[in-house]
């Protein structure tokens, strides 16, 4: 049977609260009513699709993310950066401009899940305000560092 799409992303919180205003405040998302499950839940409207936030203590996977899409790249950039969101060090840290001239990086919620954040040109953005941008090659690289990512 064939699929027609994704409907909503869910991740965990460790304080509902924080990750609710981590999500309104940074990509300013709409809550929208949710059911009354029999655990705490916080569900946002992200375009035609939602984000569901729920309660837990485990730690986030290192790798596993989901993407958005944002207008204002660079407001986005900055608020991160002020909000300490960004991903510190190693391969996540950096912005990449893509093959097909979309920019991107890499932030982290108050539970740590992973959140990849895209524009789609690269070009039209201000270099003085999102500093290098590392391009990513369209050819597979055999580096070290690309086969530890591809683990």
């Amino acid at each position: 049977m064939r699929t027609n799409g994704f409907t909503h992303v869910s991740v965990h919180a460790h304080e509902l609260e924080e990750s609710a205003r981590f999500y309104k405040d940074l990509f300013d998302m709409e809550e929208i009513p949710s059911p009354g499950f029999p655990f705490p839940v916080r569900w946002f409207k992200v375009g035609a699709l939602q984000l569901h936030l729920f309660t837990s203590e485990d730690e986030a996977p290192s790798r596993h993310h989901f993407g958005l899409d944002v207008e204002d790249f660079e407001a986005v950039y900055l608020r991160a950066k002020e909000m300490g969101a960004q991903v510190s060090e190693g391969y996540f840290s950096k912005v990449y401009e893509l093959p097909d001239g979309a920019v991107q990086l890499y932030l982290r919620d108050p539970a740590g899940n992973m959140v990849e954040v895209n524009h789609p040109n690269a070009a039209a953005l201000d270099h003085s305000v999102i500093g290098d941008i590392e391009k990513v090659s369209s050819k597979p690289q055999e580096s070290a560092k690309a086969q530890l990512y591809a683990r």
